[in-house]
C-alpha cells in the first residue's frame, strides 16, 4: 500500500523494526561500539592521572587547583545529562554521540596548546565534558533498549572498555611523553578520541512494533476497503465531503445507479491514496522529551542519592593512586603498573558482577548494596598500605569492587525496583544530572584535604565516607519501592470502593416485598 512504501527509508539511517525486544541482532553491533565510547571518554579520564605531575610542574600550581580540571569536566558532563536526554530524544542517539565526539576532541587537541590552568578548566573542563555526556549516556541508554534477559551481563562486559583503556592507556601515555612531552601526547589523545564519531554512527534506533501497533490500532473493515480502493481502478465510489474530512463509500447501494463508472487518472488516485492514510492513521502521541515525573519516586530519589555520594570515591582513587604511590617512594614506571592492574581487576568486577545479576530469579538492588559496602573497604584501606605490594593489594581489590558498582549503577535504573525501563531515558538524565554535583565536588574536596594534610590518605578518606553515605540510601531504594506500591494497591482499593453507588439498607426488603404482594395477586386470580 501507499502507506508501506511511504515508511521506507534508506538502510543507512532507518530503524530496526522487532516484534519485542531482541536480546541480540543488531545490539550487539551498539555493544561494540558501546565498548569503544567507554574507552574514549571514563578511560581517557581516569588515565588523566599521568599528567598531573606535568601539569603541575608546568603551570607552578598546588595539587588543588590541577584536580578542578576534571572535576568541572566531570561536573559538565552529568550536569548536562538532561540536556543530553533531551537532544537524543530530539535528534537521535547517533547524531548526538557523533557530535560529542567532535567536542571531545576539540576541547583535547585545543588542551595541549594551553598556557594557564584557566585554559584547562575550559578546553577540557566544559568543552570535552559537554561531548562527554552527549557520547556516553545516549550509548548506554540505547544499549539498554535492544537488551533484556542479557541486559546486565552485556552492559557489564561492554562497560570493560575503560578498563582496557586505563591498563594500556596510562603505560602508553607515560611512555609517549617521555618521547614527546605531555602536550603532544595530549594532542595525540584528543585525535585518537575522534573515532568516537565512527562509534556514534552505529547506533542505529529500535522500534518494538508490538507498541506502535496497539497505539495504530484501526477499525477491522478499513483495511479491507482501503485495499479495494487502491487496488481496483474501475470501483464505483462516491467521495462526500464532512465535517471532520473525508468520507470514502465503496458500497455499490451508496453510488448513484446512473453514474457510470470511467477509469481514474493518475493524479485523482494518488488524490484518493492520501485522502485514505490521512484518515486511517490516527495522529501519534508526543514524546516527553524530558520526563520528569521519576522525581516523585522515592525510590528513584534514594538512588539518586546514592550515586550522588557513590560519585565521591569513582574518580579520586584513579586520579591520586599514582601521587600516592610516589609519595611512598615508589618509581613512576611501578606506579603506572599499579594503575593498569587496578584496570585489570575492574575489568573482572564488571563481568562478575553481570553474570551475577543475569541469573534469575535475583534482588538485583541487594546485589549492589553488597558490592556497595565492600567498596568503601577497599578505599578505607588504602591509608594503611606502606609499600609497592601492599598498594598492589589494594588497588586491585579496590578495582574489582569498582568494576561491579560502576558497570551496573546507570543500568540498575531500567529494573522494576527503581523506574523501570519505559523511563530509563529520563531518569538516566536525572540522576547523572544529581551526580554531578559530587563530580564537582569530590576532586577539589581530596586535593584541598591533600594539601591541608600533606597527606594523601586523606582523599582516600573522604572517598570511603561518601561511599558509606552512598550504602545507606542505596538500603533505602526497595523499602521505599515496595511502600509506594503498597499506597498504589491502597489508592486503587479506595477508587473501586468509591465508584459502586451505596445502596440503602431497606433495598433487599422492598424488592422482596414486591415480589410477595406480585405473588399474591397472581394466586388471587
Amino acid at each position: 500500500s501507499k502507506m508501506t512504501v511511504k515508511a521506507v527509508k534508506t538502510p543507512c539511517t532507518s530503524p530496526n523494526v522487532y516484534t519485542k525486544v531482541p536480546d541480540g541482532g543488531w545490539g550487539w553491533t551498539v555493544a561494540f561500539a558501546f565498548f569503544f565510547v567507554e574507552a574514549l571518554t571514563y578511560g581517557i579520564i581516569k588515565s588523566f592521572g599521568v599528567f598531573f605531575n606535568d601539569l603541575m610542574e608546568s603551570f607552578d600550581e598546588t595539587n588543588s587547583r590541577i584536580s578542578w580540571i576534571i572535576s568541572i569536566c566531570v561536573f559538565v558532563q552529568s550536569f548536562t545529562a538532561p540536556l543530553s536526554t533531551v537532544l537524543s530524544n530530539r535528534f537521535g542517539h547517533r547524531f548526538v554521540v557523533m557530535a560529542g565526539g567532535v567536542l571531545i576532541s576539540t576541547g583535547m587537541v585545543t588542551a595541549s596548546f594551553a598556557r594557564t590552568v584557566v585554559d584547562m578548566y575550559v578546553t577540557i573542563g566544559i568543552v570535552s565534558g559537554l561531548g562527554y555526556c552527549l557520547s556516553f549516556l545516549p550509548t548506554v541508554t540505547i544499549l539498554s533498549q535492544y537488551f533484556d534477559k542479557r541486559r546486565s551481563l552485556v552492559t557489564a562486559v561492554a562497560s570493560t572498555g575503560e578498563c582496557f583503556a586505563v591498563f594500556s592507556f596510562a603505560p602508553a601515555i607515560t611512555a609517549l611523553k617521555e618521547q614527546i612531552g605531555w602536550r603532544y601526547s595530549l594532542l595525540s589523545v584528543g585525535v585518537l578520541q575522534l573515532s568516537i564519531v565512527i562509534c556514534g554512527s552505529l547506533l542505529r534506533p529500535i522500534i518494538i512494533k508490538e507498541q506502535e501497533e496497539a497505539v495504530k490500532a484501526q477499525p477491522p473493515e478499513e483495511p479491507t476497503e482501503t485495499k479495494y480502493m487502491l487496488e481496483n481502478e474501475q470501483t464505483r465510489t462516491s467521495i462526500e465531503s464532512i465535517d471532520s474530512g473525508v468520507e470514502i463509500t465503496t458500497s455499490p447501494s451508496n453510488v448513484p445507479g446512473k453514474t457510470k463508472a470511467e477509469p481514474k487518472s493518475e493524479e485523482p488516485k494518488e488524490h484518493v491514496q492520501i485522502l485514505v492514510e490521512k484518515d486511517s492513521t490516527p495522529p501519534e502521541p508526543k514524546t516527553k522529551l524530558l520526563d520528569f515525573s521519576v522525581m516523585r519516586d522515592c525510590s528513584f530519589i534514594c538512588y539518586a542519592f546514592f550515586g550522588l555520594f557513590a560519585t565521591l570515591g569513582f574518580f579520586a582513587p584513579s586520579l591520586y593512586i599514582i601521587p600516592l604511590s610516589l609519595s611512598l617512594g615508589i618509581s613512576k614506571d611501578h606506579s603506572a603498573y599499579i594503575l593498569s592492574a587496578m584496570a585489570i581487576a575492574e575489568v573482572f568486577g564488571r563481568i562478575s558482577a553481570g553474570w551475577v545479576l543475569n541469573k534469575k530469579p535475583i534482588r538485583k538492588i541487594y546485589i549492589e548494596l553488597i558490592c556497595v559496602v565492600l567498596l568503601s573497604v577497599a578505599l578505607f584501606a588504602f591509608p594503611f598500605a606502606s609499600e609497592f605490594w601492599g598498594l598492589m593489594t589494594c588497588s586491585i581489590f579496590f578495582g574489582f569492587m569498582l568494576g561491579t558498582v560502576a558497570g551496573t549503577h546507570i543500568p540498575l535504573l531500567a529494573e522494576d525496583d527503581v523506574v523501570g525501563i519505559e523511563k530509563m531515558s529520563s531518569a538516566a538524565g536525572v540522576y547523572v544530572f544529581i551526580q554531578s554535583l559530587a563530580g564537582l565536588a569530590g576532586p577539589p574536596l581530596a586535593g584541598v584535604l591533600v594539601d591541608t594534610t600533606q597527606n594523601y590518605s586523606s582523599a582516600f578518606y573522604s572517598c570511603a565516607a561518601g561511599m558509606v553515605l552512598g550504602a545507606v540510601f542505596l538500603s533505602l531504594v526497595r523499602p521505599c519501592k515496595a511502600g509506594l506500591c503498597r499506597c498504589q494497591q491502597q489508592r486503587a482499593k479506595e477508587t473501586v470502593a468509591e465508584a459502586v453507588p451505596d445502596l440503602p439498607d431497606d433495598f433487599i426488603e422492598m424488592d422482596i416485598g414486591k415480589a410477595e404482594n406480585s405473588g399474591k395477586g397472581c394466586d388471587s386470580t
